[in-house]
């Protein structure tokens, strides 16, 4: 039979509906969305798996080209390790963070805010969407200030300030800022940034719509399940029942942090499913977890 007058199986019919399901799916939140900032926090396996990588890049241009203001901020901490040991120098960590020092800071700089933040700019621009790497340097970007224990880390810092005002000029221009999380006080002294932490404030400092982290946690668990939503209160009750436990307690604490700041929904998403960002964000069920001040009627 001739190819152009094939009966479609039923296999195929039913993929073909499911696409279409899930195109139809999809556009309320395109609607809903458009003209709206995204803040991206970008780590994990997503950042060292060629294919995750590389479905990522799709995400983040299709997210653009569909009117979503993206901010990237990028996580390193793996590049910066092997760098460092590449030149002989020690790595150290105390409760998670990066010992820096005046080597090591130059490290991070030249890591995070070179090949790092080049190749994920060069990845993105490969896929149709207009990339530009920004360094918290750039432009006064992050202002910051020592951390709190920043004598028994160093040059590590906390975001002071976020010059809004240069980032809102590149979304306003279609670009997608693409943020190593470096910044600088006063004396110009530079500091090493927790992406998780700069993503969080510079989501507020824009007034984000979402703050999304992707890294390699699937979401808060519940016994077998991943929780698809969590208000504030119910999160305090399975932190104090043990539920929530370990690493998830600074998380979830540092995500109502963001919201109680202005920010609508923070979301934790497993960078290592394809297209989990698309699938997060434009369907009903979603895969990760989204965090909300309250519980939203059904």
């Amino acid at each position: 039979m001739n190819d152009l007058c094939r009966e479609t199986s039923p296999a195929m019919k039913n993929r073909q509906e499911a696409i279409g399901q899930v195109l139809i799916e999809a556009l309320p939140y395109i609607r809903q969305f458009e003209g709206k900032t995204f803040v991206i926090k970008y780590g994990g396996a997503a950042m060292i798996d060629d294919e995750l990588k590389d479905s990522f890049a799709r995400n983040v241009t299709l997210l653009r080209k569909v009117g979503i203001n993206v901010v990237l901020v990028h996580g390193g901490g793996n590049a910066i390790t092997k760098a460092a040991d590449s030149m002989g120098l020690r790595t150290t960590f105390v409760h998670g963070k990066r010992v820096t020092d005046n080597e090591m800071i130059e490290v991070v700089q030249m890591t995070l805010a070179g090949k790092v933040n080049q190749d994920i700019v060069r990845l993105i621009s490969e896929h149709g969407a207009k990339a530009v790497g920004v360094s918290g340097l750039d432009a006064n970007t992050i202002k910051a200030v020592p951390c709190p224990e920043a004598g028994q880390l160093g040059l590590v810092g906390e975001v002071k300030k976020v010059n809004t005002t240069y980032l809102d000029l590149l979304c306003q221009a279609r670009l997608i800022p693409v943020i190593a999380p470096i910044g600088f006080d006063e004396e110009g002294n530079i500091y090493n940034i927790n992406a998780d932490d700069a993503a969080s404030a510079i989501a507020i400092a824009l007034k984000a719509e979402k703050l999304i982290y992707v890294s390699d946690v699937e979401g808060v668990h519940c016994g077998d399940r991943i929780l698809k939503s969590i208000c504030k209160s119910e999160a305090a009750d399975l932190i104090e029942q043990g539920i929530i436990s370990g690493g998830m307690i600074p998380k979830s604490l540092s995500a109502y942090r963001t919201l109680d700041a202005g920010v609508h929904k923070v979301h934790l998403i497993d960078g290592r499913l394809v297209h989990s960002l698309l699938l997060e964000i434009f369907t009903n069920a979603g895969v990760g977890t989204q965090f909300v001040l309250e519980k939203e009627s059904q």
